[in-house]
């Protein structure tokens, strides 16, 4: 059983590795379960998993390996724990309390699971408020939401909960990193873009403290105040987005990108602009492309240098002659000299890193709407799809010179 949770493990994707299993085989030897379920759930999490961002493949491993597996010491302990606890039970008078102890009579579990079968063959309706079927309320030993002191319940919320009923609720969906990225994470990715500058650059307009404490011991305990170059974040970032279209279905995402855009203050500078598609002869400031906020993109090439770091949000997906013919653009009364294409790579030839982020998840890029063009806008630039990890690891290819 424990063999078998470990390579389920593996499979769902938690990154397991033999010297954790061993750790959790030695907490076991030590008791620290208890036999109980609950109890190792949280034991072998909190030993096996190295990341909140893989609660969620644990639960689910969890659930495949132990799921119809039940703990019934634990479910007998807490049935005597009610019939001696009557204060836990209140809206019964002391003479009902005994009564109720008494039809359980000194039964253990499997005596209490055979009054329970007997009920189920001998009901033939349904039953609620009573004190002997199985129903809602009353006094009766099975059903739920009654205030018997014990006996089974069937249905409704129980006072506990199983490790494996955790498990399948999987409650930790949000913490996994290969899921669409929203605003806070997308916010959390910039700032690993983060490059300082060196301190031989600017004034000195930060306060040393090391340096100070140093400087006024040196001074006899006169305050000597130290000052140096502070740093600040010297990369500077060109959004460019694709909207409309076969992008309808991402305006949400889309919108949540432009929002962490919009709150991210720790770039040097940080530009965005809009497009349909591809990019042509024209960016847009609006998301709505009017023309009165049309820029030229060759303005752009020559305004912004090649230190900028360029990303492409889109999902790359077009007819081929968008992409690959003069006057290929779709919209009317508008015409493009030279194909899409030839922008893209003016794009990536000027700016020293760039890279393309897809809307569409990467196991379909090969079968998708548009999947020629997906694969010749591969050819350009390197694309990454629009999840936690995928932004993770374009960030970190911007970060890099090719």
């Amino acid at each position: 059983m424990f063999t078998r949770f470990f390579f389920l493990l593996r499979a769902y994707g938690v990154p397991v590795t033999v010297t954790e299993w061993l750790a959790l085989m030695r907490a076991l030897a030590f008791g620290l379960a208890l036999n109980d379920l609950q109890r190792f759930y949280s034991l072998a999490r909190s030993v096996l998993v190295k990341s909140e961002a893989y609660y969620d493949q644990y639960d689910q491993a969890f659930l495949a390996a132990f799921e119809g597996i039940e703990t019934p010491a634990v479910i007998a302990a807490e049935v005597w724990e009610w019939l001696q606890d009557p204060l836990g039970f209140p809206g019964l008078s002391d003479e009902e309390r005994r009564r109720l102890v008494e039809e359980l009579g000194e039964v253990d579990l499997d005596e209490l699971r055979r009054l329970f079968e007997e009920r189920l063959a001998e009901q033939t309706e349904a039953h609620h408020g009573g004190s002997r079927w199985i129903g809602v309320g009353g006094t009766s030993a099975f059903g739920h939401d009654g205030v018997h002191p014990g006996g089974i319940r069937v249905g409704g919320q129980g006072r506990s909960r199983t490790a494996v009923k955790v498990a399948a609720e999987r409650r930790y969906r949000g913490y996994r990193t290969d899921v669409e990225v929203g605003t806070r994470q997308f916010e959390l990715a910039l700032r690993r873009l983060r490059q300082l500058s060196s301190r031989n650059e600017g004034l000195a307009d930060e306060l040393d403290l090391d340096e100070t404490i140093e400087q006024t011991a040196e001074n006899a305990g006169r305050l000597s105040l130290a000052w140096r170059k502070s740093r600040r974040n010297a990369v500077k970032v060109l959004l460019l987005m694709d909207v409309g279209g076969s992008m309808d279905p991402y305006a949400r995402l889309c919108s949540s990108l432009f929002t962490a855009t919009n709150r991210s203050s720790h770039f040097k500078d940080l530009r965005f602009y809009y497009f349909h598609n591809c990019v042509y002869d024209w960016l847009y400031a609006d998301p709505g492309l009017a023309r009165r906020t049309a820029v030229a993109t060759n303005h752009v090439l020559h305004e912004l240098p090649s230190d900028y770091k360029l990303i492409m949000v889109g999902d790359a997906a077009m007819a081929t002659g968008e992409l690959l013919s003069r006057y290929g653009i779709i919209w009317w009364g508008e015409a493009n000299e030279e194909p899409g294409i030839e922008w893209l790579r003016r794009l990536r030839r000027h700016f020293d890193h760039s890279v393309w982020l897809n809307t569409i998840p990467a196991d379909e890029w090969d079968r998708a709407y548009g999947a020629a063009t997906i694969r010749i806008v591969r050819e350009v630039f390197p694309m990454f799809e629009l999840t936690v990890d995928g932004l993770t690891a374009a960030v970190r290819k911007l970060m890099v010179r090719y």
